[in-house]
């Protein structure tokens, strides 16, 4: 078969070239487009990332096309009718780091129970002292995990083995981590956790999940972590909070702003994308930076190397299995 990949790196090429020895391949770094379509227009697979719109007008020069495998968990750059008219099957690689974000969620709560971040910044200025260091055991404190899908039933696992008391809140439970946790209604998960972390999507219904209100109904001096989306959080509720001491701590690798990057793999992609300056200026305004009650990282939750390589394996699995003719990851 004849397959083309759009957006892709040179590293990407040697690993693709080694498996797909058997296929004429073509490599295109730029975006798929109405311009450059021609060129794969003999091409039965394409694969793509979120730069490449496929449109009905795209779509029109690939007449051969039979299999469009996006490197990505989004699809809102795809039309997905256009494909379905066509009979296109379309796939994504999903899930490539839940466990990646899970172990950062948990990098963040030792951070703040061990007073690790504290401790560093006075080592590197050759203080030595453990004055006002004493941290606390996370065996036996309990964990509000709101949000229980990958990531989440990740994080519920994690915290098991550490012995913790783990509340859960979700629309659907998953039945796999059931006996892990305990699944309760939001307000009784505000109420009984030491520390709270949050795995939900971003969405109109879960703006500012975390606000003034539903802080209130915390227990006083938990901790907050989230490694989901900035705009959960409402983020001058929570500076409000860490001045009263409502909060003796927050765990955070994502910022209130950064709505414009449609999903983790934007930032590998296109460094650029990670607009250091803007989100200097986000902590800044929101007096995080400095903050010691603070654990701050710059969206590096899914950025293993391991995670990157499953975008890539997934990707090659997908193409693979459409090839045998039992495609998987389906969407369209």
């Amino acid at each position: 078969m004849k397959i083309a990949f759009f957006e892709i790196h040179d590293w990407e090429i040697e690993i693709l070239k080694a498996i797909f020895r058997e296929e004429e391949l073509l490599f295109f770094k730029e975006e798929l487009n109405n311009e450059n379509a021609g060129k794969a227009k003999n091409c039965e697979i394409i694969s793509i990332f979120i730069y490449s719109k496929i449109d009905k007008g795209v779509l029109s020069k690939l007449p051969n096309l039979k299999f469009l495998a996006t490197r990505s968990m989004g699809f809102d750059h795809i039309d997905l009718k256009k494909c379905k008219k066509r009979k296109i099957k379309v796939a994504t690689a999903p899930h490539y780091g839940d466990n990646s974000v899970a172990e950062h969620t948990f990098g963040l709560i030792l951070a703040l129970s061990r007073n690790i971040h504290k401790a560093y910044l006075r080592t590197v200025n050759k203080n030595y002292s453990i004055e006002g260091l004493k941290g606390f055991d996370i065996k036996g404190k309990t964990l509000g995990v709101i949000g229980v899908g990958r990531i989440g039933s990740h994080v519920v696992k994690i915290a098991s083995g550490f012995e913790m008391n783990i509340l859960a809140n979700d629309h659907h439970p998953n039945k796999e981590i059931k006996r892990k946790c305990k699944y309760v209604s939001l307000d009784y998960l505000l109420k009984n956790s030491d520390i709270i972390t949050l795995h939900v999507p971003y969405n109109k219904e879960n703006h500012h999940l975390i606000n003034a209100k539903t802080i209130e109904k915390m227990k006083t001096g938990a901790i907050l972590i989230n490694t989901s989306r900035g705009p959960i959080v409402d983020t001058k509720a929570v500076v409000a909070a860490l001045k009263s001491g409502k909060l003796s701590g927050l765990g955070i690798d994502v910022l209130e702003g950064e709505e414009l990057i449609k999903e983790e793999k934007e930032l590998l992609h296109d460094i650029k994308k990670l607009d250091l300056k803007k989100m200097r200026q986000l902590a800044t305004d929101h007096d995080l930076l400095g903050n010691e009650k603070v654990v701050f990282t710059p969206h590096i939750a899914f950025y293993s190397e391991e995670a990157v390589q499953r975008i890539l394996e997934v990707t090659m699995q997908n193409i693979i299995a459409f090839i045998k003719n039992k495609p998987v990851n389906l969407i369209a």
